[in-house]
């Protein structure tokens, strides 16, 4: 995917088919079978730990303590810390979906 500096340039028509997949799936054993066959276990290793560390940094828990409990770069704490509060809303979404169906 090339790199522009138009932040809507990434909603490209592949990543908008990407979005339609990931939300026909309604059923958490076929996601887990749609994410394995997408992703190799490096990626989702990495969109989990982004995730957790989206959690931590939502309950406030300091970036060093983020960065040393789950083996991230400060540089990965501080971006998620900042698509959290500053992005699209995509993290805020599943972050209060969590907390409403805890």
């Amino acid at each position: 995917m090339k790199q522009t500096t138009d932040p809507n340039d990434w909603r490209t028509p592949p990543v908008e088919q990407l979005a339609d997949a990931l939300v026909s799936i309604d059923d958490r054993e076929a996601m887990l079978a749609f994410l394995r066959d997408i992703c190799s276990f490096n990626e989702l290793s990495t969109l989990a730990q982004r995730l957790e560390v989206a959690r931590l940094v939502d309950a406030g828990i300091p970036y060093a303590e983020i960065a040393r409990r789950l083996g991230a770069s400060t540089a990965t704490v501080t971006r998620v810390a900042q698509w959290v509060r500053h992005g699209q809303g995509g993290y805020r979404a599943v972050l209060d979906g969590e907390q409403g169906r805890a």
